[in-house]
């Protein structure tokens, strides 16, 4: 159940490449989360943002080629560092051959984000939607297991979390 929010300066992509990619990005966000990419429910809850820088710009001048930003927004417990250092790569390599060769191929242009949202901030159908009910998916609706997978997962991200520096 990804969010995502993707910045792409106009004119830095084909349209039908710029279209692929945006699919794609997609995609890698729902198989990094566990989940079916080609399941219609999945996917109907999977928004992607596209955001038009009008310029941007590096050290205060105009950048010389196009430069990218990728925000996926995830509930708390998704993406553990494994999963997010997945996020980046693909998406990373995902962009670059969506450039096919009109710019040079430097990973140093893109920046990705992998948000996780809070246990109880991620909203969504006019209320808070916790990891376990979105899990239930997962799990065949066995809402039990969905609980303790969430659990668990919550209780890893925060643990790995207090390891970093």
């Amino acid at each position: 159940m990804p969010m995502l929010d993707v910045h792409i300066p106009d004119g830095a992509l084909r349209p039908e490449a710029e279209a692929a990619l945006l699919n794609r990005i997609t995609e890698i966000l729902i198989h990094h989360e566990g989940f079916d990419h080609a399941d219609p429910v999945t996917r109907s809850v999977s928004w992607l943002f596209l955001h038009r820088p009008i310029a941007v710009y590096v050290g205060g001048t105009l950048a010389d080629a196009p430069r990218y930003k990728v925000v996926p927004s995830v509930p708390e417990g998704q993406l553990d560092a494994r999963k997010r250092a997945g996020v980046i790569a693909d998406v990373t390599e995902a962009i670059l051959d969506a450039e096919d060769g009109a710019w040079p191929r430097d990973p140093g242009r893109i920046w990705v984000f992998p948000t996780e949202i809070p246990e109880g901030h991620w909203g969504g159908f006019g209320k808070v939607r916790p990891l376990a009910a979105i899990l239930a998916r997962l799990t065949g609706n066995d809402r039990a297991r969905a609980r303790d997978l969430a659990a668990r997962r919550i209780a890893e991200s925060r643990a790995e979390h207090a390891r970093l520096p």
